[in-house]
């Protein structure tokens, strides 16, 4: 393993990990794989699995929530905090991981709630992680180029997801609820970055960040930073996310 500035503790983890049984790979992901790490950024690690993973190296460093109690897509893991370092550990199946990048090979996914998440988890990010990490121990038979075809179904599903949101936030607006009004109008514009992202043929891992990779900015809908009538932020909103 090549470990750079990884802080001794994270790399007596990884090294446990990868001796255990049932761990078909470990990997270091989001910004300290995608090199867009600060000094407040933790350390993401991916423990690719089959089977009934040994998953002490983690349990015996703090709470494990086992495989799927977080859902059929996160599955499971662990926050821990090692001697004043951040490690969030990430359990994925390497079957399910597998399975959901045959289907994204044929332009097929599924979008499930998440929390934290204001447009969904769509079922592709499973290879976006594996394309956004790097791999410390082991090796991931997924391939990770982004499917031609999956860059037509996801365009054409979040633009569907984005007039629908935006369609509810002006039902809201005219019945003067503009609280929910701008949070179906926020969810539009994360939908409609989904649809930018996929039409480039660009992974996304999640919504940080996404407004302003997607070139979406809050201002282009609001007058001076602040709220106007629900109506008419809807319908600005609208414009801009359309254009």
């Amino acid at each position: 393993m090549t470990h750079g500035a990884m802080p001794p503790q994270v790399t007596r983890l990884l090294e446990e990990l990868a001796q255990s049984d049932g761990v078909v790979a470990v990997t270091i992901g989001g910004s300290r794989a995608t090199e867009m790490a600060d000094e407040n950024s933790d350390w993401d690690v991916g423990v690719f699995y089959e089977g009934a993973p040994d998953l002490g190296a983690v349990s015996r460093r703090g709470e494990l929530h086992a495989p799927g109690s977080w859902g059929r897509f996160m599955n499971g893991g662990a926050w821990l905090f090692l001697d004043g370092v951040e490690v969030d550990v990430l359990l994925r199946d390497i079957s399910v991981a597998r399975h959901w990048a045959d289907r994204a090979r044929r332009g097929e996914f599924e979008i499930d709630h998440l929390l934290g998440h204001l447009a969904g988890w769509p079922s592709y990010t499973l290879v976006a992680e594996v394309a956004c990490s790097r791999v410390e121990s082991g090796r991931i038979d997924i391939d990770t180029a982004f499917p031609a075809a999956l860059t037509a179904t996801a365009a054409r599903r979040w633009e569907y997801h984005r007039e629908f949101s935006l369609e509810y936030a002006m039902m809201h607006a005219r019945r003067g609820d503009s609280t929910a009004a701008l949070g179906n109008v926020v969810r539009a514009a994360m939908e409609e970055a989904h649809r930018r992202m996929a039409e480039r043929g660009t992974w996304v891992l999640n919504e940080k960040r996404l407004l302003a990779e997607a070139g979406i900015t809050a201002t282009e809908w609001l007058e001076d930073g602040a709220v106007v009538d629900p109506v008419v932020l809807v319908e600005s909103a609208a414009r801009v996310l359309r254009a």
